[in-house]
């Protein structure tokens, strides 16, 4: 199991990244990413913290803990901009809070973190077509989100994507422990989006090439 997107004390969860690491390792899960939410005013403190988690690696068996980020609510304008700052100051791999149903993100979101050339477009709510198009051409994933809330445009989101050929990616977007989900249910939230099992492994497979350059990023 690999799921990329989790969230620790860093910003607003409520796990330090050992003890997301840790949960994750008993879940069954080979790497876990945390992407703690970011803007201009934490990103070189956020990502700093991580890269120290990092150096000592060697300490976490039978896991691998990537050091991402969530870039989340900033003006439009400043996306690619702090994208290309995050990977300067060593993330190994950017995500984009998109425009999900249930909170009030600036419309163009969606596009301007797919031009600027995210890893992943989290949540990305009700998605234009064309946006999508554009996330097939430029090697963005797309989430299928198990968190709450965010989860509720999963379905469009997954028929768009299969029918414009975009790549997904399966994450839990977890807060707290009880949001990491074993291999089992995630596979059923996969399917609850109207996808098959064998799409789950597509997203399983997605999300291990992702972590692949993501790693070569961070030695």
């Amino acid at each position: 199991m690999i799921d990329l997107h989790t969230h620790s004390i860093l910003s607003d969860g409520e796990l330090l990244p050992s003890e997301i690491a840790r949960r994750a390792q008993a879940l069954g899960y080979r790497i876990v990413g945390i992407s703690d939410h970011v803007d201009s005013s934490n990103l070189e403190t956020v990502v700093a913290s991580m890269l120290r988690l990092i150096e000592r690696m060697e300490y976490y068996t039978n896991i691998t803990v990537l050091p991402g980020v969530e870039i989340t609510h900033v003006p439009k304008r400043l996306i690619a901009d702090l994208i290309v700052e995050a990977r300067r100051l060593g993330a190994a791999y950017v995500v984009v809070h998109g425009e999900t149903l249930v909170e009030p993100v600036e419309e163009g979101t969606n596009h301007e973190a797919i031009l600027g050339g995210t890893d992943i477009l989290a949540h990305p709510g009700l998605i234009t077509r064309a946006d999508v198009r554009l996330a097939r051409e430029r090697g963005v994933l797309l989430e299928i989100s198990a968190r709450k809330g965010h989860s509720l445009s999963n379905g469009h989101v997954a028929r768009l994507a299969r029918e414009e050929g975009a790549e997904l990616i399966y994450d839990t977007d977890a807060h707290s422990p009880s949001d990491l989900t074993a291999e089992g249910q995630a596979r059923r939230i996969v399917m609850g989006a109207g996808l098959s099992a064998d799409d789950f492994t597509v997203m399983q497979n997605n999300a291990l090439n992702m972590a692949k350059k993501a790693l070569e990023a961070v030695r």
